[in-house]
């Protein structure tokens, strides 16, 4: 028996396992990368990239444990496929601080003990990054919506709500 008849790959999966190669900036550094084509940003930043600030906490998109920026927009890397973002600017939580000094958001997190276990920051924080890189004096309503699409079960999210606010002054 050859190798073509064991096989039992049709040729729609063998063309599915087909590396591309990705470029992005991420946090400043350009990167370029080798995948599957069906893997999605945060498989291929927490694992390829480790930087695993990004969390899977649902896989669906509704956490917001996942989120990055994307040409400045906030996403869920977990519903992104990788190559969709190819040639684009990312910022993770690792990007976020600069020189070894804490961003005024992420010190204001920890100054207003917004962080408790820590699963949802990193997203909570770029949540408020992106709001306040697009709307500098947002409202208590408008920090509220901004975050809408990060669930925490430990905070209540006041505590987060009040740390994005202090940033904002």
């Amino acid at each position: 028996m050859t190798t073509a008849e064991t096989t039992t790959e049709t040729p729609r999966e063998a063309s599915a396992l087909e590396k591309v190669t990705v470029r992005y900036t991420i946090n400043g550094e350009q990167r370029e990368v080798e995948i599957a084509p069906n893997r999605t940003l945060l498989e291929v930043v927490r694992d390829e990239l480790r930087l695993t600030g990004a969390k899977e906490g649902c896989g669906t998109g509704d956490c917001g444990a996942c989120s990055m920026i994307v040409d400045g927009k906030l996403i869920t890397s977990c519903l992104m496929l990788a190559p969709q973002a190819d040639g684009s600017e990312i910022t993770t939580i690792e990007g976020v601080a600069q020189d070894g000094k804490l961003h005024p958001l992420q010190q204001q997190f920890i100054d207003h003990g917004a962080v408790q276990c820590g699963f949802c920051i990193p997203g909570m924080i770029l949540a408020g990054k992106a709001l306040l890189d697009s709307n500098p004096a947002p409202s208590e309503l408008e920090i509220r919506e901004a975050i809408a699409g990060n669930l925490c079960r430990c905070t209540g999210y006041t505590k987060i709500v009040e740390a994005i606010a202090a940033a904002a002054d």
